[in-house]
């Protein structure tokens, strides 16, 4: 059986250790791997690279992605040349299968090649936002979780010495996860996150609280989708996926400017941003991609196409692609009630 296999979106760590894992299991079945490059974009294009056993058996301690990767959309409205050049190229590589690593846009794409053209199609969950479900977590989750920590330990230091309010922006377009994690294991003083609606009164009261009790430093730790009650999106740009450029959002600026000047208390933000990317995959992200990379190929080696490898408990599952992307596992109200009990005091 001939295998593409491709990593689509933003890397992440444990792609890696994906890939490693899933041509390592396919070579057990006698599969011959076809490696994709640029995502969606080497399906478009016919771009292939090599991943053989030589080439992937030392990658596992490897962040980033050997198969490169790119936020092509064969599906965006208009592009209907690229899906012909897809399945032309499908039949020119002689493909019998394909393995997409990927987060919901990537696996999006699969499931609609898979359910309206027929290609059999299987999914790897890839985030480091966490946020597909029917998985319990995502591999690069555990890693840009504590990237973020790190980040906000370090801060917190600059904050005491300084007398200062630090403001850590943190990834998570929709969903909150690095934010509501990193916050509590850091002790932050307050946490936004896209899932609840931005009170900069009750923040700041919290603040002021604290300050009131004598703690002069603080630290807020804040998603990058956190929405914002003054900006106004009509001229952001978009990606290929229609998804807001989060950067343009200034989310930590907006946080930061509100905070002096109700507290009058210097107020700086920090924007770690693709710092959270890269770097050595933890043990956890490590153990996770590999074990999801095997049942990739095992569910192509029983014929289970449109389904997604993904960890439910400590068993590793296939679940319906259709499933894992029809709606985003956000942070759920109850675990942000509990995080407020922590902060709000």
């Amino acid at each position: 059986m001939r295998v593409g296999i491709l990593t689509g979106g933003g890397d992440c760590p444990g792609l890696n250790p994906a890939i490693r894992g899933a041509v390592m299991r396919g070579l057990d079945y006698g599969f011959e791997f076809v490696g994709l490059e640029l995502g969606w974009k080497g399906l478009v294009e016919g771009l292939t690279t090599d991943v053989s056993l030589g080439r992937v058996e030392e990658i596992i301690r490897q962040g980033g992605t050997i198969l490169g990767s790119s936020r092509t959309n064969p599906f965006r409205k208009g592009a209907e040349e690229l899906l012909e050049q897809c399945q032309e190229n499908w039949k020119k590589l002689e493909l019998d299968a394909l393995i997409a690593l990927g987060g919901e846009d990537t696996l999006g794409v699969a499931n609609k090649f898979y359910k309206h053209y027929g290609l059999s199609m299987v999914g790897v969950p890839k985030t480091m936002d966490n946020d597909l479900d029917h998985t319990d977590y995502t591999f690069g989750f555990d890693t840009a979780a504590g990237v973020a920590l790190d980040a906000a330990d370090r801060l917190m230091d600059t904050a005491k010495s300084h007398r200062r309010i630090l403001v850590l922006e943190v990834m998570g377009r929709h969903a909150g996860w690095v934010a509501l994690h990193c916050g509590i294991a850091s002790g932050a003083d307050w946490i936004c996150l896209p899932e609840i609606p931005l009170d900069t009164e009750e923040m700041i009261a919290a603040l002021r609280r604290k300050r009131e009790r004598g703690k002069t430093w603080g630290l807020v730790v804040a998603s990058e989708g956190t929405e914002l009650p003054t900006v106004d999106t009509e001229d952001v740009t978009v990606d290929a996926f229609g998804h807001v450029t989060l950067r343009e959002r200034r989310v930590g600026d907006f946080l930061a400017n509100e905070i002096e000047k109700a507290l009058g208390v210097e107020t700086r933000s920090v924007v770690l941003g693709h710092v959270q990317r890269g770097g050595t995959p933890t043990l956890f992200d490590r153990v996770l991609g590999t074990r999801v990379g095997i049942k990739a190929a095992d569910l192509v080696k029983n014929g289970e196409f449109g389904k997604m490898a993904a960890i439910q408990g400590t068993e590793v599952v296939g679940v319906d692609l259709d499933l894992a992307v029809k709606a985003l596992k956000t942070v759920p109200r109850q675990q942000w009630e509990e995080a407020v009990s922590l902060i709000n005091k």
